[in-house]
């Protein structure tokens, strides 16, 4: 058995076909996809989530721009960020930065992106220079938050109340591996199955330190942002959530036009402290497309994680008629061709 649970432990095709966290999106979406087209037509539009958050772009289901939603959060709430537009020249983007005080390190993502999807750390120029280079369309970076606990939190509000709801919480294990004194890093993420399936760009990330060897309960951190997709363990802390917690997302939530319902992503000193509403930054604000994420916890059952996004889903539909029904128009089909002419077009020149 000890044989069988390590060969499964180190073969890829079994980690993702054992672990459903792992399958392919649309794969696992696919029942979701089914209610949502329910629910669209009882709304009688297939845009009906756009009227969710009337303050961020469709809703933020897909493609919105992240600054476009940075504009609307107050600034104590989030780190220095600036906008980046293609093609600018480094020298301008450094001269931006010195203006922000951001320095390295630092975060670079594009500015509609989702999934993990060309994030990075930057440590220097040269890696400035390099993204700059690699990303030909819009970005933004960001400065690095150190503070120690990495967050999600689920929040949604209904148009009428005044109170709202935390549905998800969980805690961010960032991907990382403890050294025992014989096995070189390479060897630590090859027996490590979370970091084995994030083998090609860890190879690339660390190729120069594979064949180094650390110290007996050395820490090695491999990706330093909390992104499921880049490896990291989400663990379900939804019983953090009470009273204290939702009074301090309802004082956030009010301070940001035009949004309900969606997920932060944060990062904080520490659970006691962001319950007080200090020590805490947003990283990022996840509209409609946003996952409650504590279903992504090892050993959840995907039955477990269906009923929590239905539940979720029926909850986008119930605040977007709402909305609707004070006057927030659905996106049209015109408005969703010409996005999508946009995002192709913007994933086209960052691909390039």
């Amino acid at each position: 058995m000890k044989r069988l649970k390590r060969f499964l432990d180190h073969s890829p095709f079994f980690i993702r076909l054992l672990h459903w966290e792992y399958w392919p999106f649309n794969l696992v979406q696919f029942p979701v996809a089914c209610y949502y087209l329910t629910l669209a037509i009882r709304a009688r539009s297939f845009f009906y989530f756009s009227a969710a958050n009337p303050g961020i772009e469709t809703g933020g289901m897909f493609g919105e721009s992240k600054w476009k939603i940075f504009e609307i959060i107050p600034d104590a709430f989030f780190p220095p960020t600036i906008l980046v537009q293609e093609n600018t020249p480094v020298h301008e983007i450094t001269q931006r930065l010195a203006e922000k005080q951001i320095s390295y390190p630092m975060i670079a993502k594009p500015d509609r992106g989702e999934r993990g999807w060309k994030v990075s750390k930057l440590l220097n120029e040269l890696d400035l220079i390099a993204y700059a280079a690699d990303m030909k369309a819009d970005f933004l970076i960001q400065s690095f938050v150190s503070l120690p606990v990495e967050m999600s939190v689920f929040y949604f509000r209904y148009p009428d109340q005044q109170k709202g709801t935390i549905s998800s919480v969980v805690v961010k294990e960032l991907l990382q591996v403890t050294g025992d004194g014989t096995s070189t890093l390479l060897q630590l993420i090859l027996d490590y199955p979370r970091a084995l399936l994030q083998l090609p760009v860890l190879k690339h990330v660390h190729s120069a330190r594979l064949q180094h060897v650390p110290l007996a309960g050395e820490v090695i951190e491999l990706v330093p942002y909390g992104n499921h997709s880049r490896g990291a363990k989400f663990v379900d802390a939804c019983h953090l959530i009470d009273a204290e917690l939702t009074t301090v997302f309802d004082h956030i939530s009010a301070q940001i036009p035009g949004f309900y319902f969606g997920r932060y992503d944060l990062r904080c000193t520490g659970i006691d402290e962001l319950k007080q509403g200090r020590n805490f930054q947003i990283l990022e604000l996840n509209g409609a497309g946003a996952e409650p994420a504590h279903i992504y916890n090892p050993g959840s059952s995907l039955l477990h994680a269906y009923k929590v996004l239905f539940y979720h889903f029926r909850v986008m539909y119930e605040i977007s008629l709402m909305n609707h029904r004070k006057g927030v128009p659905f996106m049209s089909f015109h408005e969703f061709k010409e996005l999508y002419k946009l995002l192709k077009s913007y994933r086209q020149k960052a691909d390039t």
